[in-house]
């Protein structure tokens, strides 16, 4: 794992994890959730890149090691999270600088990560996948909905949420039924429900079947 630095277009300072793989044959971004920072993906990141993809996990602005960090999100305006769009555009840049080709990159994320990896995905079309752990139909003004209804025949998405994650917006499956059904035809929808997984990254502690360390594994690959 090597530690970098990048600077958005609106000069903000993104701190990133990057898990370089030899003869990579597919790249990934991977977007924490609120609160949690990069170091969350450290396992599924490895995991990846010892199968030949290459991985940024990146400290949103307000988090971690990144401007702001590593309580600022806490005073953010719902602006300043949508603004957090430029840090996943900044990790983007940064893989196709290294020689990722556009159309061999996926995006991981949880929570608002997942909010912001389909809102990246909609403006991409070339991007073939996200994952979106605990996706919610709108985060802080990080709408999945207006994303979702953006993607493009071919694209396909892998949802995974658990029936105990209930909100303040309600129970997290019924939000992701919502993106779902707001999907154009052709996009590819896959859906998994856990039982008691709770929020975000936490879902990688269940111990309950599909495992989602090879769950998400096995979706990149295909």
């Amino acid at each position: 794992m090597e530690k970098i630095s990048l600077t958005t277009k609106d000069n903000k300072s993104i701190s990133g994890n990057f898990f370089p793989a030899e003869n990579a044959r597919g790249w990934v971004i991977y977007l924490h959730m609120m609160p949690s920072a990069k170091e969350s993906w450290n396992r599924l990141a490895e995991r990846l890149a010892s199968d030949g993809y290459a991985g940024l996990a990146i400290d949103l602005r307000g988090h971690g090691e990144s401007a702001g960090g590593p309580e600022g999100y806490k005073y953010f305006s719902d602006a300043e999270h949508q603004a957090s769009i430029n840090d996943v555009e900044a990790a983007f840049d940064f893989l196709i600088m290294d020689g990722a080709k556009t159309g061999g990159i996926h995006l991981i994320g949880a929570s608002i990560g997942a909010n912001l990896a389909i809102e990246f995905l909609a403006k991409h079309e070339e991007i073939p996948s996200a994952v979106l752990l605990s996706a919610g139909t709108n985060y802080r003004g990080v709408s999945s909905l207006r994303a979702a209804e953006k993607l493009k025949s071919g694209q396909k998405v892998l949802f995974l949420t658990s029936r105990d994650d209930l909100g303040a917006d309600g129970s997290n499956p019924k939000q992701n039924e919502t993106i779902i059904s707001s999907l154009p035809g052709g996009v590819k929808a896959e859906k998994v429900i856990y039982n008691a997984a709770g929020h975000g990254t936490n879902i990688f502690r269940t111990k309950e079947d599909p495992d989602p360390e090879e769950l998400i594994v096995s979706f990149i690959e295909r």
